[in-house]
């Protein structure tokens, strides 16, 4: 062998023989993934609650028809996802991220020139799919294609810089239509999105860890152990798509999320008539988001750790009941101290479904076919 070749293997080398990398590139992807979860704002539901009502104000929409075109354009955009995640699979999320995040970019320019309820339909259902959805796909795989014994607490810590997008972007969203009008403010943030990612996926991502001869962690990988698929050491699953569809465990995550995602949904893009409804302001419901915000981050952090050290359907059955909890609150809004109460369930329920997310699928069903899976997961 040459000693090129020799070197090129140096570092398979070190983690065959159980020694630790001299740094782990897991640890530069985990801004990375965040900054990619952070531009999915601007296609977010708590991003398009700011431009509802200029938008219901431009188009001569009620609320009704703007909620519809809204609830048709996410429907049909999760339809793709499970596509997005083959190519990812194939082609590797740093080109699928590239592409969707040109798309995303151009959408939110496009969306600063919909005219009518039909364009504004289509720049919905664009920004739904290119956003939340294969972006946040791609940006929320990335970890679990680096990380596994320590994938939930990274997770949390990624969780958190999307945490502080939640407080921080519907301020942001209000001020630059307040400054520029709704319309350059979309513009604006596609723009945003370009300049921040796309440096990013130029010069700093990679795909795997072992594209650069490193291992999940960093670490030597564990040896094999039978029973618990939820063991840290077990040996890594491989499972296709159609063998996670075929285990119970698929269809219970499966109903939990899609209803989770739902409600979370609705509730938010609807945010400001509902605390209108009650007597409330708009103003009230941006404070509401700061504070949602703050509890989301400690809860993802916490919901990360934890990931890593209890049985991951506990946690998401203490997930589903602060759901229900913060649900029951909102017909209480306007009762003092309830707005507070709603955030802080909302934020618990929501950290802890986001650190079950990011980590089961990997823990189930391992890597190999993340992508594909994951997109289904992203449909419903």
């Amino acid at each position: 062998m040459s000693s090129s070749a020799s070197k090129d293997l140096s570092p398979l080398r070190s983690v065959a023989s159980g020694t630790r990398p001299r740094f782990f590139y897991g640890w530069v992807m985990l801004p990375v993934a965040t900054a990619g979860l952070i531009a999915t704002s601007p296609a977010q539901t708590f991003g398009f609650a700011p431009f509802n009502p200029s938008l219901r104000e431009a188009m001569g929409l009620s609320h009704s028809a703007l909620t519809g075109a809204y609830m048709l354009g996410t429907l049909l955009a999760a339809i793709p996802l499970t596509y997005v995640g083959a190519a990812m699979d194939r082609f590797g999320a740093r080109r699928t991220m590239t592409v969707v995040v040109f798309l995303m970019g151009l959408t939110c320019i496009g969306m600063s020139q919909v005219q009518g309820l039909v364009s504004l339909f289509v720049a919905f259902l664009l920004l739904r799919m290119l956003g939340p959805g294969a972006l946040g796909l791609v940006a929320g795989n990335t970890l679990a294609l680096w990380f596994s014994r320590r994938l939930g607490t990274v997770a949390g810590l990624r969780s958190m810089g999307m945490a502080v997008a939640i407080g921080v972007f519907p301020g942001l969203a209000f001020w630059l239509i307040h400054a520029f009008g709704w319309r350059w403010a979309y513009a604006l943030l596609g723009l945003g999105v370009w300049a921040v990612m796309f440096p990013v996926l130029a010069f700093v991502f990679r795909n795997r860890p072992e594209d650069i001869g490193q291992s999940p962690d960093g670490l030597p990988p564990a040896p094999p152990s039978p029973a618990d698929p939820e063991s840290l050491t077990a040996a890594e699953p491989q499972l296709t798509l159609a063998e996670a569809m075929a285990t119970r465990a698929y269809w219970i995550l499966q109903a939990g999320m899609g209803l989770w995602s739902m409600l979370v949904t609705g509730v938010t893009f609807n945010i400001v008539p509902l605390f209108t409804a009650q007597g409330l302001t708009a103003t009230d419901a941006s404070r509401m988001f700061t504070v949602f915000g703050a509890v989301l981050a400690g809860a993802q952090l916490l919901g990360g750790l934890l990931a890593d050290r209890v049985r991951l359907r506990l946690l998401f059955s203490v997930a589903m009941a602060g759901l229900a909890l913060s649900m029951g609150l909102l017909r209480f809004l306007s009762v003092p101290g309830v707005v507070l109460a709603y955030a802080a369930s909302a934020g618990i329920s929501q950290g802890l479904v986001s650190a079950t997310n990011s980590t089961v699928w990997a823990r189930y069903y391992g890597r190999l076919h993340l992508g594909r899976i994951n997109g289904s997961v992203m449909t419903m």
